[in-house]
């Protein structure tokens, strides 16, 4: 039961990602793929609040975690496409573009974790 719950999660994120990903690109015009930033960066905030939740603080019941974090987050998260439109930039001759995208996402992710955890410790 708990695959079809992943799976539902998945869902739900995906759908979820498109939503976000698609107001981004609609608020803001640029050659930098914002709306993948938005989601990696709230998604990694979001991760280490059910990190804290979820691990650390026990809070998070059991059933509900893979759901949460393998379906929702997996589903919703985009490194596979943070590494595409890189390389498209790259490829399309915006090297320091590309390394710009790179950068950021790694950056404001890791911070966004961070702030994700200490916010879940709160709790």
């Amino acid at each position: 039961m708990t695959l079809v719950f992943v799976a539902l999660g998945g869902a739900v994120g995906a759908a979820v990602r498109h939503l976000v990903d698609g107001a981004v690109a609609n608020l803001v015009r640029s050659s930098l793929p914002w709306g993948t930033l938005v989601v990696n960066i709230s998604g990694s905030f979001v991760a280490g609040i059910l990190y804290a939740a979820a691990i650390e603080r026990a809070v998070l019941p059991v059933d509900i975690r893979a759901p949460l974090m393998i379906g929702f987050l997996g589903a919703y998260t985009t490194f596979s496409t943070v590494m595409l439109d890189s390389w498209r930039l790259a490829e399309s001759g915006s090297l320091a573009v590309a390394m710009t995208n790179l950068a950021r996402s790694a950056l404001l992710g890791i911070i966004a974790v961070g702030l994700g955890l200490a916010f879940g410790r709160s709790l």
